[in-house]
């Protein structure tokens, strides 16, 4: 593990971990035995390890084992009972010292679900048990080792009474099922694969199951079973195809096989996290795993198969080939989003799929690399481990092992997985391991990539071009950079090795080119970027073209060329790449809408540019083209991706822009929306499948501009749809759309509505946080008043996670017009949440901070009001770790 260097929290030490300092366990444990009794107040845990001493250990004979609210009972080795003076107990765990090279260690310890609100470590979520211990959660369970690079084999063996916990899970395949006098039972199951604390998983509960298999490329059959309580038995249908469609592509894309007998997911209402990959048990909440028409929009299909995918694929980028050290988290996330992307652009629209990432990546982990909390991929040190589980770790991750794959080509890239699977299986391995594996397999030396694990913040990648008519050339010269960021400076930082996708584009779409004097026989290029400033030479290029450059978003960087905005016009309708021409109409759209703004700042009378409105148009006219695509070029850039842009950020001024050319652009085009919402309507029977996922888009992007300048007909329209659709994408569209509509004649239908909608769904919870976020994103005045509303309505509960990310999380990040109120109320608001979780749940109270830590980029009146909600939670006397970091970094 790292070592650490300590940190006054009020009457708290916190500790701060450094990667440099990392030591090997001094101990490995070979085998761990688990017996819990269960009780809500009493749950009895009894852990039998066998240890080895580690020769490669700087200290020998002393064993430190984390755990922490914990009562313990008892404690042997090799059978004798310990007094107190024989080992040291604090609150972050226990010290034993004078040990033997090979002993069993005998622990038995006392904890309390039921009181368990942080829901890390073993808890109750109403009436089922069940554990979350990535990161360490499993301190909270017993003593022990809980650091990813000890890996051990378990056997667990469960005790409840059956008549209130019937199912008895835990990892592995099941050894014994046996009842037990006084109406209780026991469940015993052994995982023979060695696996780090944080993968280990237990659940109880009273709970239905369906069940399925799947046969593996070997011929073996896998059993598969998705627990949920009763009533959700008829949302586990895609649930259990994504699983199989995923066991499937690892196959086939990755030569990977499962290996237990059974795989297992359950579903949970109270969790942190969006699902965990524990070894053959995946613990999801609710939300990334039921899914019915009726109940669930497409995106929330969606994300079924995109979660399910994920976890499942942890089992072996994750879970056979583990991590060494938090510092290495990304080496599983950001391979394993890489991966899932992959499999969902193969299940749907590959370009979508791109176009819906980078989006990502712009809006939110783009301001992540901007803001106070910028970390690179590979932390050189870090306070609290939650608080690392960001956009930079999954999402940039992802994009620098897209770039791997970009480099190398597929084949390569295949190749180099294999040497990394095969070479450290059953291993706790490095992001060094992984980059070594590319070199191997490529023959390259990928010692300058490195520095994208090692750097924070987004490169800068500024480009021109020059080209001479009479020597017929074309120079692309591109100059990059690192903005400032907490660890370093721009000086101090090193010149990446950027991959940058490039074509020509000419009259009529990409040219054939000739690089360097060289015929490339394609039109496209991957050139790659080493120095500060770089030229490259196209030849033969009979007339000026407009080059199209990070094709495909090849790295995760700010761009930046002087495009014309006809330039820009020409991309967006005769590129062949989707996400290009996806991105010059984005850019099309961020100029108008400063128009706007601009205009508005002045008074002055504004029109919509003209070049934006002819796009929308032959956009909209051309139905050959994919309507997904359609929808999102027309959908203009969000007030969190503008917000990016923008120095300081002006929300209201920025609200307004928006909201005022979304109403022109749809005042212009009325009919044509009209129409083009009549072309994707259908009467067919709700599938989820890329050609009707892509007309209810784009339906329900035509509804949102016809409710923008609705008249009596378009109103009746919505409330149609709201009323008689027959899933769940339709009837949350025309609710929000009804609930965001300003005019006057849709208040009393959007009240009627919403009360409808919640009788109609009050006992789905899922849906309930449907309707709970379209108020919380309501942009209408009085946001905050029905805000607190909202916390009071039965629908909500303030112990639930998906409840306060639906209420708190979408306020605060997405209603930015209402929560940046100028009095500071909404800044206030959120301070209070904070103060209140962070004794509740640190985790969550951690991830609400995220509006208050950019308040820099404000004016001088929000940096302010900021400030003192940040200095008012800080003077909080117990702040949690989670908070405690990410407050102090963010002051």
């Amino acid at each position: 593990m790292s070592h650490s260097t300590d940190t006054l929290n009020g009457d708290n030490m916190l500790t701060t971990h450094y990667l440099k300092d990392y030591t090997v366990p001094s101990f490995f444990i070979k085998t761990t035995d688990l017996t819990f009794k269960l009780d809500p107040t009493k749950t009895e845990v009894t852990s039998v390890l066998t240890l080895a001493a580690n020769p490669e250990a700087p200290t020998k004979g002393t064993l430190f084992l984390h755990g922490e609210s914990l009562t313990l009972k008892s404690l042997a080795i090799d059978g004798k009972p310990l007094k107190a003076d024989e080992y040291v107990l604090s609150d972050k765990g226990l010290t034993l010292t004078h040990l033997p090279a090979a002993f069993t260690l005998t622990c038995v310890t006392e904890i309390a679900p039921e009181r368990n609100s942080s829901l890390e470590g073993l808890y109750k979520s109403r009436s089922m048990y069940c554990t979350q211990c990535e990161a360490e959660g499993f301190r909270k369970i017993t003593y022990y080792s809980d650091r990813p690079d000890v890996l051990s084999e378990f056997t667990t063996t469960i005790i409840a009474n059956k008549a209130q916990y019937p199912v008895l899970l835990s990892n592995g395949n099941l050894i014994e099922a046996v009842d037990l006098d006084g109406g209780l039972h026991k469940a015993s199951w052994h995982d023979p694969f060695k696996k780090p604390a944080y993968l280990f998983a237990l659940v109880a509960g009273d709970l239905a199951v369906v069940e399925d298999s799947f046969t593996t490329m070997s011929a073996r059959e896998i059993t598969l079973k998705i627990f949920v309580e009763a009533k959700d038995l008829d949302k586990c249908e895609h649930a259990m195809a994504s699983l199989k469609h995923s066991m499937r592509w690892d196959e086939e894309v990755y030569g990977r096989e499962y290996d237990l007998d059974i795989f297992m997911i359950v579903a949970v209402d109270d969790f942190n996290m969006g699902a965990m990959e524990n070894k053959g048990l995946n613990i999801f909440n609710t939300s990334c795993v039921l899914a019915n028409p009726k109940t669930t929009t497409d995106a929330g299909f969606a994300r079924v198969e995109a979660v399910v995918a994920h976890e499942y694929f942890h089992n072996w980028s994750g879970n056979r080939v583990t991590c060494r050290d938090w510092f290495q988290l990304s080496l599983k996330e950001g391979f394993t989003v890489f991966r899932d992307a992959e499999f969902s652009a193969d299940r749907g629209s590959r370009t979508v799929k791109r176009v819906e990432d980078v989006s990502v990546m712009r809006t939110m982990q783009f301001a992540e690399d901007s803001g106070p909390m910028a970390h690179p991929v590979q932390p050189a040190s870090y306070m609290e481990i939650s608080n690392f589980y960001t956009l930079t770790i999954y999402e940039k991750g992802a994009e620098l092992v897209r770039m791997y794959h970009t480099l190398l080509g597929p084949e390569l890239f295949r190749k180099a997985t294999d040497i990394y699977f095969e070479r450290h299986d059953g291993e706790a391995a490095t992001i060094e391991d992984f980059v070594r594996a590319m070199e191997e397999a490529s023959g390259r030396d990928l010692s300058q990539f490195k520095y994208w694990y090692s750097q924070a913040g987004t490169p800068v990648v500024q480009a021109a071009g020059d080209y001479d008519a009479q020597e017929q050339t074309f120079k692309l010269t591109f100059k990059q950079y690192c903005p400032d960021t907490p660890e370093a400076t721009s000086a101090q930082k090193k010149p990446y090795l950027i991959p940058v996708n490039v074509a020509l584009l000419g009259t009529q779409g990409p040219q054939a080119l000739t690089l360097e004097g060289q015929a490339l026989n394609s039109d496209e290029v991957v050139l790659e970027l080493t120095e500060s400033e770089q030229t490259f030479t196209f030849h033969h290029v009979a007339s000026e073209p407009v080059p199209t450059i990070f094709r495909g978003f090849s790295a995760p960087v700010k761009s930046a060329y002087p495009y014309k905005k006809s330039d820009l016009l020409h991309i967006a309708t005769q590129d062949k790449d989707g996400f290009t021409r996806f991105d010059a109409f984005q850019q099309l759209a961020v100029v108008a809408i400063f128009d706007v703004m601009a205009a508005m700042r002045k008074e002055e009378s504004w029109q919509v540019e003209p070049l934006l409105l002819d796009g929308i148009g032959q956009l909209l006219a051309d139905e050959n083209l994919d309507p997904a695509m359609v929808a999102l070029m027309c959908e203009l850039p969000s007030e969190a991706y503008m917000s990016g842009l923008s120095t300081p950020i002006e929300p209201h001024l920025l609200h307004r822009a928006r909201e005022a050319l979304k109403g022109a652009i749809a005042a212009h085009y009325v009919s044509v929306w009209r129409s083009t919402y009549e072309r994707c309507s259908s009467d067919k029977a709700y599938s989820f499948n890329a050609q009707d996922v892509a007309l209810r888009s784009l339906k329900n992007c035509a509804l949102s501009y016809l409710m923008a300048a609705p008249d009596a007909s378009i109103l009746n329209t919505c409330l149609t749809q709201f009323k008689h659709s027959d899933n769940m994408t339709d009837e949350i569209a025309a609710l929000s759309a009804l609930v965001k509509c300003t005019d006057p004649a849709a208040t009393s239908l959007k009240a009627e509505a919403l009360n409808t909608f919640y009788e109609r769904w009050q006992n789905e919870a899922l849906v309930v946080n449907l309707w709970l976020s379209v108020q919380a994103t309501n942009a209408e005045p009085g946001a905050l008043a029905r805000i607190k509303a909202l916390m009071e309505h039965p629908g909500y509960d303030s112990q639930n996670p998906n409840k306060i990310r639906s209420v708190v999380s979408m306020f605060c990040n997405y209603n930015a017009v209402n929560f940046h109120a100028e009095d500071g109320s909404g800044y206030q608001f959120l301070a209070d949440q904070i103060i209140v979780l962070n004794k509740q749940n640190p985790q969550i109270a951690a991830r609400l901070l995220s509006p208050l830590v950019k308040w820099k980029k404000y004016d001088t009146n929000r940096q302010q009001l900021m400030r003192e909600a940040l200095e008012r939670i800080h003077s909080e006397p117990e702040l949690s770790s989670d908070v405690y970091e990410i407050v102090v970094k963010s002051l």
